[in-house]
């Protein structure tokens, strides 16, 4: 549904029409600069039994096309341009990447690119910068760990003003660092693994379809890491679509069932909210489930469209309830949650309160049970100044998780 305009570099032969053609089919505005000495590039793969073995290059050494005609052509495609990708395989088409980021800019454009070269200098003032780790390491030496990446990276950005790098790291999943706010690292989410052919290009592609669809960096990379994990199950340089996304998403708990994070559920919120739905929250323990608990939960839902529920982690609720606490450790408490119809989802916080999360989440209603009265209710004026309201629910009395593990302990005494 994205509606892309290509600029490249073509030589006048058989490729370049073959190109055009495929553009066409795809619905892509295809402006290929025709150049009478460069031929089209091409690159060959010799797949044997379902495997690449080794890929062959064609293409001029040392091409170079003329910097001013690309330029003018970037111009010219600029001002209806939501999002600017540069993609520079080090073919000599782009050899001024600055140039095309500076117009960019100065027409209110943020700009994505797909790197090549280890001099970093070539992309000053991007939005944002994909390399691969490998890419990566080349330019700011070896890292012997993740700190060390994001120390490298906010540097990185601090020197060649770079808005931000989101390092592909393979089958360790991806990190998008930047000096201007808290790194954040997703884990790998491919199952099975085919063939990597193209999944830099996939990262790129969505981050930057998803930016310019209005959504914020750290959901845009959500999107890509998905989409990462599933072109890597496909043969050769493949796609994907939003109806596979919409699937992987699905099937997001089967492949991550002891994890519960907001980054994880952020673009389901984001859609749901977009959807004109309306978000609850409430947070607890919910060490041992009880009657009490479902009613409690099934009332909450109730007061709107969608219902999350944050739970302490392991030692959150050590600190809250003390020793011997929790009965049921963190994984098992997030799967009997989310068996529960009511509760649409699932995310944990390893804090006193879930102040943080109720910043970012700003759902339309937050709830508590018990004796509360709304204005100790941790974030609810966060809440009232978003627009939202609070809400107190009472608790099913004779029913409580503590009252349970006493009424154990005497029975096994």
């Amino acid at each position: 549904g994205i509606r892309a305009e290509l600029i490249g570099g073509v030589g006048r032969d058989g490729a370049g029409q073959t190109l055009r053609r495929l553009c066409a089919d795809l619905n892509i505005s295809a402006d290929l600069i025709c150049s009478e000495t460069n031929r089209t590039t091409v690159k060959l793969r010799v797949i044997s039994q379902h495997q690449q073995l080794l890929r062959l290059d064609f293409e001029a050494d040392g091409a170079a096309y003329d910097n001013e005609t690309l330029l003018k052509h970037f111009n010219d495609k600029l001002p209806d341009a939501d999002i600017v990708v540069v993609s520079d395989y080090g073919k000599g088409f782009v050899s001024d990447c600055r140039s095309l980021i500076n117009a960019a800019k100065a027409a209110g454009k943020r700009v994505v690119v797909d790197p090549k070269s280890n001099d970093f200098s070539n992309y000053s003032g991007a939005y944002l910068v994909t390399p691969n780790y490998l890419e990566f390491e080349a330019c700011v030496g070896s890292c012997i760990n993740e700190q060390d990446i994001i120390e490298r990276g906010e540097s990185l950005c601090r020197d060649h003003d770079i808005g931000a790098l989101l390092i592909t790291r393979g089958e360790l999943g991806m990190i998008l660092v930047s000096p201007h706010s808290e790194s954040i690292s997703l884990a790998a989410q491919a199952r099975d693994v085919f063939d990597v052919t193209g999944a830099g290009d996939t990262v790129c592609a969505v981050v930057a379809s998803a930016l310019a669809a209005g959504e914020e960096l750290h959901h845009a990379m959500i999107y890509a890491n998905m989409a990462a994990s599933i072109v890597v199950g496909k043969l050769g340089t493949a796609s994907v679509t939003r109806a596979e996304l919409d699937h992987g998403y699905a099937i997001r708990d089967e492949i991550a069932e002891e994890t519960a994070t907001l980054l994880n559920i952020f673009p389901e919120i984001m859609a749901a909210r977009a959807r004109g739905e309306r978000i609850v929250m409430t947070n607890g323990c919910f060490d041992i489930l009880h009657a009490g608990h479902v009613t409690y939960l099934t009332q909450a839902k109730a007061l709107g469209t969608r219902l999350i529920v944050a739970l302490n982690s392991d030692a959150s609720v050590t600190r809250l309830k003390g020793a011997g606490r929790p009965v049921h450790r963190l994984e098992d408490r997030i799967r009997v949650m989310r068996a529960l119809s009511v509760v649409d989802w699932v995310v944990s916080f390893d804090e006193d309160t879930p102040l943080n999360l109720i910043e970012k989440i700003n759902p339309d209603v937050l709830v508590k049970g018990g004796d509360y009265k709304p204005d100790d209710i941790v974030g609810a004026a966060h809440v009232r100044e978003s627009g939202g309201e609070v809400v107190v629910l009472p608790f099913v009395s004779g029913l409580s998780t503590s009252g349970i593990v006493a009424k154990l302990g005497a029975q096994s005494t």
